[in-house]
């Protein structure tokens, strides 16, 4: 499995992931671009969440790393992806969920 080194983060996003791992020891980010839950990076304690041939490595947040299907990161390659983190409640699997904050994914496209 190719990793893209293609993932950045907010401060914000980064403090988050750090609490959330001396709460849960490790983690993974996924996201499958399917609708509702799927459509949000969703942040799983490690060996939760199968990762199979179909997902790519875009990198890794504070040691943490973030996958994406494959569909999915075919819309958002030529894209620069920011994880951040939004007030709200977002994907009931995701840990970070009780805390009233959600995962985000900012995208802005990459010039020339």
């Amino acid at each position: 499995m190719e990793t893209l080194n293609s993932i950045d983060a907010t401060e914000a996003a980064r403090s988050l992931i750090r609490e959330l791992k001396e709460e849960h020891g490790p983690l993974i980010f996924h996201q499958s671009g399917g609708c509702c839950d799927g459509s949000s990076p969703m942040c799983f304690r490690e060996g939760t969440m199968i990762i199979g041939d179909a997902d790519v490595k875009l990198g890794e947040v504070e040691g943490v790393p973030f996958y994406m299907h494959h569909r999915q990161y075919e819309y958002w390659k030529h894209t620069r992806l920011t994880l951040d983190v939004v007030e709200g409640i977002g994907g009931m699997f995701s840990i970070e969920g009780p805390r009233g904050v959600r995962f985000h994914i900012r995208s802005e496209p990459i010039e020339g």
